[in-house]
């Protein structure tokens, strides 16, 4: 072990959106991953969802992997083979059904169940680490719980959607960069963001704005200086919605 001066080398973007279905989710994650490549065909998306990706085929030519199953090592292979055909941006759309299907996996074990997370969690840490480790931005969805409120319009008491507690293990999120909670009438708030580029700001509509605003952050670098000044990351997020 040695210390070292700090230093800001270029990022892999580690996104999450989450909402409740219907959300926009899959639109918002393509029109990020535009932004972010200038190139419909360097964006892959691995798609667990029925074929919601081949919806937006007309926004460009855009790269769709139809998953057989919904397994950790199926979503891993998935990685693999989407870094293989060169994509810049991966977006998995969505991470719930894999937490979905080792919930399965796991109640259909035989013997006691605390014991049994043995056999869940190593798969699902593989599957999280995977993502963590790839060679191009990756664009996750994750499918938020619903319920409804009453909200007033118009002077009358109507019940709208809304999204809870994203399917997913919990403290997912920690492993991402950022987070972005999409609402039902499409606008996005961060629920973290480790970028700068988001917090604080009110909710806003997703462009490819988005997208290249997050790549230019990706790309900065910064040597320690012995007098540092404090660099403005968030200047830019002001054409986040242009």
């Amino acid at each position: 072990m040695q210390l070292r001066p700090s230093m800001r080398r270029a990022a892999k973007m580690r996104l999450a959106l989450a909402g409740a279905s219907g959300s926009g989710k899959t639109y918002s994650s393509l029109l990020i991953a535009y932004g972010m490549t200038s190139d419909w065909s360097r964006v892959a998306v691995i798609d667990s969802e029925n074929g919601s990706a081949d919806l937006y085929a007309h926004l460009g030519n855009y790269q769709v992997l139809t998953l057989p199953d919904y397994s950790p090592e199926t979503y891993i292979e998935a990685i693999g083979i989407c870094e293989q055909a060169g994509a810049e941006v991966i977006i998995i759309d969505s991470i719930s059904h894999c937490w979905d299907y080792l919930l399965d996996f796991h109640a259909n074990l035989q013997g006691n169940s605390f014991a049994n997370w043995a056999k869940v969690t190593p798969r699902q840490n593989a599957f999280i680490q995977r993502i963590l480790n790839s060679s191009c931005h990756i664009i996750c969805t994750m499918r938020s719980k619903q319920d409804y409120v009453l909200s007033d319009k118009n002077g009358k008491m109507v019940p709208e959607k809304v999204g809870l507690k994203a399917v997913q293990r919990d403290n997912v999120d920690y492993e991402f960069t950022a987070v972005l909670d999409i609402a039902m009438n499409h606008k996005a708030t961060t629920s973290k963001d480790r970028t700068g580029l988001f917090t604080g700001r009110p909710e806003f509509t997703i462009t490819p704005a988005v997208g290249q605003a997050i790549l230019k952050w990706c790309n900065l670098t910064q040597t320690a200086q012995s007098n540092p000044s404090t660099q403005n990351l968030p200047s830019h997020a002001s054409s986040l919605s242009a």
